[in-house]
């Protein structure tokens, strides 16, 4: 017997060309029913909601981007955090009413395609898998970065690069080959190494920002001057809010493995609203400490690896391995979670017919959709090789900032039309003001973003939309009520 299961098989209604309709299906705590039978297992719990975003949102906030930010925008820094934790929690309540109410896999992707139509799900269903991509290349070159300052912090010749690529781009994808290997064998080896990580990071988290803090605060160390709050003006701090965006992407991965958390209308809205929380408090203090021990402009100059130095400033060679060790962890779990999240993403389109059926095959042995997962880690470990760091952070945050202000559209229509399948378990605080200036921040930071960022998130865009018009123009996705 083949290890590859089909998708269900299609009614005649169910081809892509053909006016399809989808199911929203019934959904129980293990596992979410259509008439078709079972989707995939509800394997995961509020534990493992929660290291999904917190582990994504720890690699790259804390790990990669305190250098980069502080010599944009100073010890301003802090406040583009704070933006970017603010905005990201004006979404996540009204991602989180979506989820109680459509708990299946996808997440953006099937929440706007049932409240606005098969279009705008076309366009942030593609969107949504290619900006996980982008985000995930960006984490596996800070992967890069990170495995070779551990060589060098620990006595062994840096390596040479191997042809036109890299040692780092080369490193970098070693790991996202490893990571899709892994996913493929099973959603609960993906939380386990998720669990696994996400402690050992917030143990190591807790003695370095306890020691800084204390030491920012002048009971340890020699006295420093303070550096000028805003040494390069407001408009860094707005740019460097756009940039950093990135670190708040885990949320909404949590939304994409809604089909698979178990009790989704307790544990959706608490993983999605405690990770925002939990993590923004962290990356605020984080940049605190770093701009504390050295000048913005210098920590600009150490770059990816700039908390490394700011660990050793603290705690000596003991804190720089430790923090060494805790980045390349944190850089696999953002990763992880990621090409997770994609994949089931990309699945979720093709259930629905905007792409070929066949992506959405289930492996039999396994339980996983192994064609999306190497839809995903294709692309990613290609887009690694470029090793643009700042750019691959930036598009993505683009392409989920699109998606960000279309759920919150969402909501507000789906609340007017009030269908009878709408029946969300947990409803956003504030309606409609909260959705209403969550829409508008995420559109408004695109703006600060660099132009080939913003030219770069506008043609896979276009892309989505040439192919919707030539492939699947013809799905209609009726509401949510959706029998095929």
């Amino acid at each position: 017997m083949s290890d590859d299961q089909p998708a269900p098989p299609e009614t005649p209604q169910a081809d892509s060309h053909a006016d399809p309709a989808v199911d929203i299906g019934e959904t129980t705590d293990e596992t979410t029913i259509t008439e078709e039978g079972s989707e995939l297992e509800r394997t995961i719990g509020l534990s493992g909601g929660l290291t999904i975003g917190i582990g994504t949102m720890i690699g790259a906030g804390i790990f990669v981007f305190p250098g980069l930010a502080a010599g944009n925008a100073g010890p301003a820094a802090a406040v583009s955090f704070g933006i970017g934790a603010i905005v990201a929690l004006l979404v996540a309540l009204p991602t989180a009413e979506l989820a109680t109410a459509m708990p299946k896999s996808g997440g953006g992707y099937y929440f706007i395609s049932r409240g606005m139509g098969s279009l705008f799900g076309a366009v942030v269903g593609l969107s949504l898998w290619l900006g996980l991509v982008f985000a995930t290349a960006f984490y596996l070159v800070g992967f890069g970065e990170y495995a070779l300052a551990v060589l060098v912090e620990i006595g062994l010749p840096r390596p040479p690069d191997l042809g036109p690529l890299s040692l780092v781009a080369v490193l970098g994808v070693l790991c996202g080959v490893a990571l899709t290997a892994l996913s493929v064998g099973g959603t609960e080896n993906t939380t386990k190494l998720q669990n696994a990580i996400v402690s050992l990071l917030l143990g190591i988290l807790a003695v370095f920002l306890t020691v800084g803090i204390v030491d920012a605060l002048g009971f340890l160390g020699a006295e420093t001057t303070p550096e000028e709050f805003t040494p390069f003006g407001i408009g860094p701090v707005l740019s460097t809010a756009a940039l950093v965006f990135t670190s708040y992407l885990g949320f909404a991965q949590i939304a994409t493995v809604a089909g698979e958390m178990k009790e989704p209308s307790r544990n959706l809205p608490l993983a999605m609203v405690g990770s925002v929380i939990v993590v923004g408090v962290l990356y605020v203090v984080t940049i605190f400490v770093a701009t504390s021990a050295f000048g913005s402009r210098e920590l600009g100059q150490l770059g990816e690896t700039a908390i490394v130095e700011v660990a050793r400033s603290y705690l000596g060679l003991p804190g720089a391995i430790a923090i060494l060790i805790a980045g390349l962890f944190a850089t696999v779990s953002s990763a992880n979670a990621s090409i997770l999240s994609a994949s089931r993403a990309l699945y979720a389109v093709s259930r629905d017919t905007l792409v070929p059926k066949e992506v959405s095959r289930v492996n039999l042995r396994y339980g996983t959709p192994h064609l999306a997962l190497a839809l995903v880690g294709g692309p990613t470990v290609l887009l690694v090789g470029t090793g643009q760091t700042e750019l691959l952070a930036e598009v993505a945050s683009f392409l989920h900032l699109i998606m960000y202000g279309l759920i919150c559209v969402t909501l507000i229509v789906l609340r007017r039309q009030s269908p009878e399948w709408y029946t969300p378990t947990f409803q956003t605080p504030g309606y409609p003001v909260v959705p209403a200036v969550g829409g508008a921040a995420s559109i408004a930071m695109i703006a600060f973003m660099q132009p080939t960022s913003q030219v770069v998130g506008l043609f896979v865009m276009i892309g989505a939309v040439g192919w919707y018009f030539l492939y699947a123009r013809d799905v209609r996705l009726k509401g949510g009520e959706m029998d095929e």
